[in-house]
């Protein structure tokens, strides 16, 4: 007959044990995966254990108040809230997938829950821990880890593998990298006194002034009205093909990108990847009044 062992059951604290951490790491992870009840074989498997062990354990658990039954052909085990907190992770009603990548490749089914960084005053190093909801048997010492972008700032972390505890489903990792996006809109970084040539200008002219405010590039104006964009890029091709008489308005460039001034900074600089551009434009409204170019992004992120 199966003895449950009440010892582990002190109160309000739950102290398990290495075993049942793993079930319930496990039955977490697949639940979130399959968004049902989970069956015993399918955790044994995952864990690699006996499926009658991961049963008589599973009964600790349902007395402990962290898992219950789902009766019927399509049951089996759910994680309860105090699952969570027994094992320290936040229970998201609506939570956003914070994706997590092994040697450049996604790990399919697992988000992170939370990173913390141990080392911070340390001179020359610094470490961090992952708590992941999903699969981390796969990662291992050495491996090229890489999280985000989480989705209030933006923030991605890369580094190296230096450790994995199963037990608290954790990742230790040498940060080598962290990028990190202000929340602000692009109306906060576009410039709106711009300094702008015109449609009329000679290549000269444009050299000139792009050199004198070293600027690589330049709106090409029409009373109010942007026309586009001309760049040391413009006139080099310009140069190249041996049209040193044109115009600016004959040389810049007229299919631009715009966006909107409450787009956010994140998503500006998904649209210069994307398009492989210098520049974008920022409309007010509707209408075009602003640029924002990727040396106002990196300035941004320096300082």
């Amino acid at each position: 007959m199966y003895k449950l062992d009440l010892s582990l059951w002190t109160g309000d604290l739950v102290e398990l044990t290495p075993i049942q951490k793993d079930i319930l790491i496990a039955l977490i992870n697949l639940q979130r995966e399959k968004d049902r009840a989970v069956k015993g074989e399918e955790i044994a498997e995952l864990i690699s254990r006996n499926p009658g062990t991961v049963r008589n354990q599973m009964q600790s658990l349902k007395v402990l108040g962290l898992v219950e039954g789902v009766p019927g052909p399509k049951g089996g085990y759910k994680a309860t809230g105090d699952a969570y907190e027994a094992l320290s992770i936040t229970a998201m009603d609506h939570e956003a997938s914070v994706p997590i990548y092994r040697n450049d490749d996604l790990v399919e089914g697992a988000t992170v829950a939370e990173i913390s960084f141990t080392t911070v005053r340390h001179p020359d190093l610094c470490h961090g821990m992952i708590k992941v909801l999903g699969n981390i048997k796969g990662f291992e010492q050495g491996d090229l880890v890489q999280m985000g972008p989480t989705p209030v700032n933006k923030l991605v972390v890369r580094g190296e593998i230096v450790g994995r505890d199963d037990t608290q489903n954790t990742l230790v990792f040498a940060i080598n990298e962290m990028i990190s996006l202000p929340k602000k809109p692009v109306k906060n970084y576009a410039k709106t006194d711009m300094i702008s040539i015109s449609g009329n200008a000679s290549i000269q002219e444009t050299a000139r002034l792009l050199v004198d405010n070293s600027i690589h590039g330049a709106p090409v104006m029409d009373a109010d009205m942007i026309l586009g964009v001309v760049t040391f890029t413009d006139i080099g091709d310009a140069v190249a093909s041996g049209k040193m008489t044109a115009k600016v308005k004959d040389i810049m460039t007229r299919d631009l990108i715009t966006v909107d001034s409450e787009t956010s900074l994140y998503d500006a600089v998904k649209v210069f990847d994307t398009h492989n551009i210098g520049f974008i434009l920022v409309s007010y409204d509707g209408v075009p009044k602003g640029i924002l170019s990727k040396k106002d992004v990196f300035h941004e992120l320096v300082y």
